[in-house]
């Protein structure tokens, strides 16, 4: 396994930030780690990176205890964290060459250069850091993760404030760099572990409360065979009501008048009968199965 993380709890005097939290990945997989804002997520990859020490429980990257944190430990991750930290004073190759020498890289010329090659930066190598669109400053922070070959990726949302294509060339390089690489991902766009991620977990409170492949939504869903129903009616409907429809499972009111239903199964037949029964007239139905936006709401929403 490349990172097993065994019952890790991190307290912040009586604040728990992270509550038992065990899993393991294995080496090769690209893993999407999701939670709401302050639910612990890049708490539990800074520990992991070694940056941050648990305050019980076990971390191994590659066999080696993050505790530890050694040389060998740290060659074997590559971490990008949230908020990337560069020196806008330097050149790109330069700073590069810099990250490569506190690695004690003996190739260290040549490395940079394949790294601007490979990570796109060839155009903008010669140009001071904060000339750079926030676009090629999140590729250099992805050269300077990977500058050392690490076996580990971690990258803590790399895709923020990017625009549309900038994050569609930023999943493309985390894509093909997982195939040879662990990847674990956190970010809050759900489209970008579809794309990219084999396999979801999802933290909330501090705690695991889901982990699947990503692959094979549809035994993501929340409960068997749910569907989502979006209804607007001509005017406001009785909730209660709505509820005591055979298979509707959970009706919240959106607007005055618009209604997301929750059911196992299809009701919208049943739905058009009780529009009929209340002198309603339908303005728009919406049929949508549970995808992992849905999932996501359903396990990290509010009680």
């Amino acid at each position: 396994m490349s990172i097993v993380v065994n019952e890790v709890v991190k307290s912040y005097g009586q604040q728990q930030a992270l509550k038992g939290v065990s899993f393991s990945i294995s080496s090769g997989e690209i893993v999407g780690f999701l939670g709401p804002n302050g639910a612990g997520k890049s708490t539990m990859m800074k520990i992991i990176t070694g940056l941050l020490p648990q305050s019980s429980g076990e971390v191994r990257v590659c066999d080696i205890n993050s505790s530890d944190y050694n040389e060998s430990f740290r060659r074997k991750i590559g971490y990008l964290p949230e908020h990337n930290p560069l020196y806008l004073d330097m050149y790109v190759r330069e700073y590069l060459l810099m990250v490569a020498q506190l690695y004690s890289l003996s190739d260290r010329r040549d490395r940079v250069s394949d790294m601007v090659k490979m990570i796109g930066l060839s155009a903008e190598q010669n140009k001071k850091i904060g000339a750079l669109s926030k676009g090629y400053r999140q590729r250099v922070g992805l050269a300077q993760s990977l500058i050392h070959d690490p076996e580990v990726l971690i990258l803590d949302e790399p895709t923020t404030g990017l625009d549309p294509n900038q994050i569609l060339e930023i999943r493309e390089l985390i894509k093909t760099v997982g195939q040879h690489k662990t990847v674990m991902l956190s970010t809050h766009i759900m489209q970008e572990v579809e794309a990219i991620c084999e396999r979801v977990m999802i933290l909330n409170r501090g705690e695991l409360v889901l982990d699947h492949p990503s692959t094979d939504l549809s035994l993501l869903r929340a409960s068997n065979d749910l569907v989502t129903v979006e209804l607007e009616f001509s005017a406001p409907a009785d909730i209660a009501s709505l509820q005591g429809i055979d298979g509707v499972v959970k009706v919240e009111q959106s607007d005055v008048a618009t209604y997301q239903v929750q059911a196992k199964g299809d009701v919208r037949r049943q739905l058009f009968d009780y529009a009929v029964q209340n002198k309603l007239y339908i303005l728009a139905m919406n049929r949508s199965e549970h995808n992992l936006e849905h999932l996501f709401h359903d396990l990290t929403r509010e009680s």
